[in-house]
């Protein structure tokens, strides 16, 4: 009997969203247009060869503002900062442009919003997530962070009918939903934000992989370790069907024990990351015998983000675009 045929599924949409191609082109340009160094405060997108290409070409990313000499250029990340940061920029002559993905910047608007009228805010996220800092500081003393399903059972609030649930945009779209719910078995009256805070792109790369995990073997997820929403992928993974799931960096990392028994390897990539490392992959599956690719596609992504207006300014007073 001949043995069953090795191929892939490949996910679309995969890799980079609006948000991150955004981030990057941004600290690109910048480099461009003032010459380096140019600072990035924490990494501009969460993938490590992204941040490490960046430097290659002058970017110097920092941890927090203090480090940055005064009066330089300073990029904040996509990610989002708490308006305490843009404090201490201005308090260091920092000339500063804000790559923020613009749908984080909607769910610091609803939090500045929410907070205003009196609202308690049930900040659904991880704690210690770049993402869930920035929109906490947006209003600190109004805002818990409810970190998954399990935490919602322990929290408290001040007027259970003046409570509502905002969200990282990055999560797992059904375990939010799990937690909303656990949250409003014990808060009736609990408000849901005005539209999803979970971005398209997490949601559309989350249905990719859901539609493919059945049929997967193995899925891989190519992202680094710290990105949220590839870290969520392998767990959509497992919990749609696949038979494994791991998350790798680059096709490096990989190992043909991975492939033991395996006829049909799923693959995807999360947000922040670029095409030629899911090439990498896809190359080195082809060599171990997995060459026919077949693109499972569950939505179609025409987003664009303008650029930070700061740096359109100047580029426009440069003859550039």
């Amino acid at each position: 009997m001949a043995s069953p045929k090795r191929r892939v599924l490949l996910a679309a949409p995969r890799g980079y969203c609006a948000g991150v191609d955004r981030a990057v082109i941004t600290v690109e340009k910048a480099l461009e247009l003032y010459g380096a160094p140019v600072y990035v405060r924490k990494q501009i997108v969460h993938n490590r060869h992204v941040v490490e290409d960046l430097e290659k070409r002058g970017a110097i990313f920092v941890d927090e503002t203090d480090e940055v000499p005064e009066g330089a250029l300073v990029v904040f990340s996509a990610h989002g900062v708490a308006p305490t940061v843009h404090e201490e920029a201005a308090a260091r002559n920092l000339r500063t442009i804000d790559a923020t993905c613009p749908l984080v910047t909607k769910v610091h608007h609803e939090a500045r919003r929410f907070s205003s009228e009196g609202f308690q805010i049930l900040l659904i996220g991880h704690e210690g997530h770049e993402e869930v800092v920035g929109t906490s500081g947006q209003a600190p003393d109004h805002i818990t962070i409810v970190d998954g399903p399990d935490h919602a059972d322990g929290i408290a609030v001040d007027d259970p009918d003046k409570v509502v649930w905002l969200s990282q945009t990055t999560l797992s779209v059904d375990e939010t939903m799990e937690t909303v719910d656990r949250l409003r078995g014990r808060f009736p009256n609990l408000m849901s934000p005005p539209s999803d805070d979970i971005c398209y792109a997490t949601q559309n790369r989350q249905a990719a992989v859901k539609l493919m995990a059945e049929s997967s073997d193995l899925v891989i997820v190519v992202g680094s370790a710290n990105s949220s929403n590839s870290v969520r992928l392998v767990e959509v993974a497992m919990d749609a069907g696949a038979t494994s799931s791991c998350r790798v960096d680059n096709a490096g990392e990989l190992d043909e024990a991975c492939l033991d028994g395996v006829t049909v390897v799923g693959v995807t990539s999360g947000a922040s990351v670029p095409e030629s490392l899911v090439d990498g992959v896809l190359a080195w599956l082809a060599e171990r015998g997995f060459g026919d690719v077949e693109t499972v596609t569950a939505a179609e992504e025409s987003l664009v983000f303008s650029l930070p207006q700061e740096l359109r300014r100047d580029l426009k007073a440069a003859g550039q675009s």
